[in-house]
């Protein structure tokens, strides 16, 4: 997604938005490099639910608290997903940046009550049957393939080579695309734009691409099915239609490849400049899963989500919310929320973080756990085959991409002891 230009400050609320005067604009530098700063401002000025506008100053609420971030997700009844309930659609145009995301799709992400559990039931049923050791070899021969590319030159950028490439590879097998070739190349850079847009990408544009790939791998499998995610959904005995498969199975491989990448580099870059796991992590005493789980706590892949829309005039943290507003799930501000960390410190064991969402719309059953193997197996291999690994540059020059919705560096640049492979 794109990145709302222009500093964090107050604006004049657009027309009939009275409840948004003094609004924040997301986006600028702060935003980019300490979210967790303008998290504490905000919350320290409006509370856990704040005036925000997103591009093109559309305003919307984002939710900071952890309790309300839960509250909204476990009452859909109030906060729902179906966003042709926006009370602002008259005012986004037809190329807003966000609308990928937020216009209506028949897409499990969109669906609600009896419909949703069906669709997420399909999804669920299908990853079910992803065998856990299997993706862990899988993940590790993909991981051998990667490093073996660049471990002769003992030197490399981890989030390009490595970090980005690995969950791609490993989602498309997954759903039965090949894992190599033109086509799987321009999936995984179209992704990439309609997720976390560079200047001069055109989003909409990218996820129109997805989209087309996907229905010819729908096609594909209508014709040979085989073991794999995208096969296992169309036999399902719910009997979605090709364009329900091809939404759902969009989201399934978005949530696999950015979020995931981002969750690795993460946690490298906290084992290499945080000299706990530095000292630590190669004597056992802490794992790479303990280093994961922190790294949901403190610089969770998915800062923000869009969102929920009011069913009707409710109250929430404080605030009036009208019937049609959008509210954005502040999920690491939730995560970092202080009434939940008692001492400033959450345990590497406690796995009550909202990463995943909550409630019926969370990411669903096993995907968690899938994107864990995929990860734990990233960060294991990658130590184990380059053990002297470190950071080319100061951890200071490390840069954050300039999304308010994904959280991931730029570049991870890295230096070790030529390996021959």
């Amino acid at each position: 997604m794109t990145e709302p230009t222009g500093s964090p400050s107050p604006q004049s609320p657009p027309p009939g938005c009275p409840a948004h005067a003094g609004a924040v604009r997301l986006g600028g530098l702060e935003y980019q490099q300490t979210p967790s700063q303008l998290y504490r401002s905000l919350r320290r000025e409006h509370g856990a639910v704040a005036p925000v506008l997103l591009d093109g100053d559309v305003p919307a609420w984002l939710v900071l608290g952890y309790s309300e971030v839960s509250y909204v997700t476990g009452h859909d009844e109030l906060f729902a997903r179906d966003s042709r309930r926006w009370n602002q659609w008259e005012h986004i145009p037809a190329d807003w940046p966000l609308l990928p995301f937020v216009g209506y799709q028949p897409s499990v992400l969109f669906t609600e009550g009896e419909e949703h559990r069906r669709r997420a039931g399909v999804i669920t049923e299908a990853l079910e049957g992803v065998d856990q050791f299997e993706l862990a070899r899988d993940s590790a021969r993909i991981a051998d393939r990667l490093i073996a590319s660049f471990a002769g030159s003992g030197q490399a950028e981890l989030m390009s080579a490595y970090a980005h490439a690995l969950p791609m590879v490993a989602a498309v097998q997954m759903c039965g695309m090949p894992h190599e070739g033109t086509d799987t190349q321009q999936l995984v850079d179209d992704l990439r734009i309609s997720l976390d847009a560079h200047e001069g990408d055109d989003p909409v544009a990218a996820y129109t691409r997805v989209g087309e790939r996907i229905q010819l791998l729908v096609k594909e499998k209508r014709e040979k099915p085989g073991a794999d995610v995208t096969s296992r959904m169309l036999q399902h005995s719910a009997g979605l239609t090709d364009e329900e498969i091809v939404q759902d199975l969009i989201s399934i491989i978005a949530a696999a490849q950015q979020p995931t990448a981002n969750w690795i580099c993460n946690t490298l870059r906290l084992m290499l400049t945080d000299e706990r796991f530095a000292l630590n992590v190669s004597g056992g005493r802490l794992s790479v899963g303990e280093a994961l789980n922190e790294v949901l706590w403190l610089d969770t892949p998915t800062q923000n989500f869009i969102g929920r829309w009011a069913v009707r005039d409710t109250q929430l943290g404080g605030r009036q919310i009208r019937a049609g507003d959008c509210l954005v799930l502040g999920l690491a501000a939730a995560n970092t929320d202080p009434q939940i960390w008692p001492e400033s410190h959450v345990g590497p064991e406690n796995s009550a973080h909202l990463s995943f969402s909550h409630g019926e719309h969370r990411c669903p059953y096993p995907a968690p756990l899938l994107a864990d193997v995929i990860a734990r197996t990233a960060v294991e291999t990658l130590l184990e085959r380059l053990p002297d690994l470190v950071l080319a540059v100061e951890p200071h020059e490390l840069t954050w991409r300039p999304s308010i919705w994904m959280r991931g560096l730029t570049s991870l640049p890295v230096q070790f002891t030529p390996a021959a492979h």
